[in-house]
């Protein structure tokens, strides 16, 4: 029997690829996401390459009543959710503290933080009710680690590691499994969205070395939700090789 995944921020990048590597792999999907051309190519893509059902929902998370809308009535097929990954998120900006831009820190904390718990709180009491369901995170090296200029960035990435650790103990009497993934440095649009459209500047973050790939992060959420039942990944940090930390990166 086919299971079903939801994928938040499923329009480009890790989404994207997740979304596209479930589909491949038996998993019915249902997308979300901000940019109705992105989700409706995405839907396209997989209908074309899989054998899969897709229901695409354009919404942002950061809104409550809107993820309410569309995911506090899901019916019919589509009702009972398998696997849920919180994978919409963003960085805005990068700057010391007392030159921070707070409409940045806003948009940030409403995506990584506020969008995460909305979301979830629509979906796991249901998961509670079966007595069954995965969670994935999908966090980052920000999120245990410190560097110059990602103050907020890293707060927020931080609180997704604390929520991933409480959800695994909260919901671990109602077989529920909860895991954490978290890609370093991976060029998908990330960088492009951090430097508000400079595409030059965000190029650079990547120069002198290979980064991650989205279809690099997709695989080990894909690693994670076929373990068997008796098996849960708590938690994942994923590097290029090139990469030691935040802040230690060979570059060529």
């Amino acid at each position: 029997m086919n299971k079903t995944a939801l994928i938040t921020g499923a329009t480009s990048g890790i989404g994207r690829a997740t979304a596209k590597i479930l589909a491949d792999n038996g998993y019915h999907v249902i997308l979300t996401g901000r940019r109705k051309d992105k989700l409706d190519e995405v839907e396209r893509e997989i209908l074309r390459t899989a054998d899969a059902r897709v229901l695409s929902l354009c919404f942002d998370v950061r809104d409550r009543n809107e993820v309410s809308k569309y995911l506090g009535q899901l019916d019919g097929e589509w009702e009972d959710i398998d696997v849920l990954i919180n994978n919409a998120g963003l960085a805005s900006g990068l700057s010391h503290i007392q030159d921070g831009d707070i409409e940045d820190w806003e948009k940030m904390i409403d995506t990584n933080i506020k969008g995460l718990l909305y979301v979830t709180r629509q979906i796991a009491p249901k998961m509670v009710n079966r007595g069954t369901g995965h969670i994935v995170n999908i966090g980052s090296i920000a999120g245990k680690e410190v560097y110059e200029n990602g103050n907020v960035y890293c707060a927020t990435k931080h609180a997704v590691d604390a929520l991933n650790k409480g959800m695994r103990i909260d919901l671990v009497e109602h077989n529920i499994k909860v895991t954490a993934i978290n890609p370093g440095a991976a060029e998908t649009e990330f960088s492009v969205v951090r430097f508000h459209g400079d595409k030059e500047r965000a190029n650079s973050v990547y120069e002198g070395f290979t980064p991650l790939y989205e279809q690099d992060i997709a695989e080990a959420v894909l690693f994670a939700v076929t373990r068997p039942p008796h098996v849960n990944i708590n938690d994942m940090i994923i590097m290029a090789t090139a990469q030691a930390n935040s802040v230690k990166t060979h570059r060529q």
